[in-house]
């Protein structure tokens, strides 16, 4: 049963950081569009995470319910050493569902409409690159826990050159994916057209901040490229993922847009399996060479059974409907085009 855990844990992490980051990346995409542009591209990425956007949260929760009851060593370590980018997380998440609601469904139009839209911006910036902070530092061993001072233990274990290029490139992941998404939700040919350019503009800022992560783990002694090369299925996914940028820059060409977005999904999927399967067991990576390992810091084997148990009976109940609400969207924008 601890493998059925395991495998819901990077599942759910997965689907949060290709579904719930495409919605985040909406926010970004029309944060960088110029003002001439902007209010098309707000009501295609209206559209785009309408549907789903909310419950797309629900990847999130089951992965730290996950861990608290599956992994509670592992929470625990997480919740103190990383208290300071988790918090700015959440915080973003709900500043970024609040702005968005209200900016939508707010009676009154007026100023604040400005201060929701720019909370909407940010916060849809901010969260995803603390995402990929926590997630760099977890893995880079560069929490010490024989700091000695505040800052050294709780601020630059996670702000280091390392973690902000492996946020950048979480943003730019997330803008990616919300441009390429959108293309099945525009019809018009302006609207192809827009949508298009920023598809390959973010895919450009993909692949950049992809070359800087490397870049910034050689400099901090960090032997990412070494450990993804020795394992030949991370040098496989990584390889793949890459030649998945043609194909998709070739569907971007021809205008094959029903494909796309499981090529796009894919290669984010491929990106987390090169970058965590040389690292398994281990999830959580120390400066003074210890690591927490996902089997050596599972939960008693009665509470992993019971887990296992009730994701497995939740997934029947909950997938279905889940994708039953993406249909019923879909055929729900369909008829108003009618």
């Amino acid at each position: 049963m601890q493998y059925v855990v395991i495998i819901f844990l990077w599942v759910s992490i997965a689907l949060y950081i290709v579904l719930g980051g495409a919605d985040f990346g909406a926010g970004i995409v029309e944060l960088f569009t110029n003002s001439k542009e902007q209010k098309l591209t707000k009501k295609i990425m209206y559209e785009s995470i309408a549907p789903v956007w909310e419950a797309n949260h629900m990847w999130l929760i089951i992965a730290i319910v996950i861990l608290f009851v599956g992994f509670p060593n592992i929470y625990a370590t997480l919740s103190i050493y990383l208290h300071i980018p988790l918090a700015l997380m959440l915080v973003g998440i709900i500043a970024r569902g609040t702005a968005f609601t209200f900016r939508h469904y707010d009676a009154v139009k007026d100023n604040w409409q400005k201060v929701y839209t720019e909370i909407f911006y940010f916060s849809s910036l901010l969260t995803p690159f603390f995402l990929g902070i926590i997630a760099a530092t977890s893995i880079s061993g560069s929490i010490n826990p024989d700091a000695k001072t505040f800052v050294n233990l709780y601020i630059f274990s996670w702000l280091n050159w390392f973690g902000v290029s492996v946020g950048l490139f979480t943003v730019a992941i997330c803008s990616y994916l919300a441009s390429i998404f959108s293309l099945r939700e525009v019809d018009l040919e302006e609207d192809i057209i827009l949508m298009l350019r920023k598809s390959r503009q973010f895919m450009g800022f993909v692949f950049v901040s992809g070359v800087l992560v490397f870049i910034a783990a050689n400099a901090s002694n960090i032997n990412l490229l070494q450990d993804i090369i020795s394992s030949w299925i991370s040098l496989s996914a990584l390889i793949l993922a890459s030649l998945l940028l043609i194909t998709i820059f070739i569907c971007l060409k021809k205008r094959y847009f029903l494909p796309i977005r499981f090529f796009a999904g894919f290669q984010i999927v491929l990106v987390l399996v090169a970058a965590s399967y040389q690292l398994y067991p281990n999830i959580f990576l120390l400066a003074n060479g210890k690591h927490l390992s996902l089997l050596d810091n599972i939960a008693p084997q009665k509470t992993v059974s019971f887990l296992a148990w009730a994701l497995m009976i939740g997934s029947v109940f909950i997938l279905p409907f889940l994708f039953y609400l993406m249909f019923s969207f879909s055929r729900k924008k369909d008829h108003d085009d009618i």
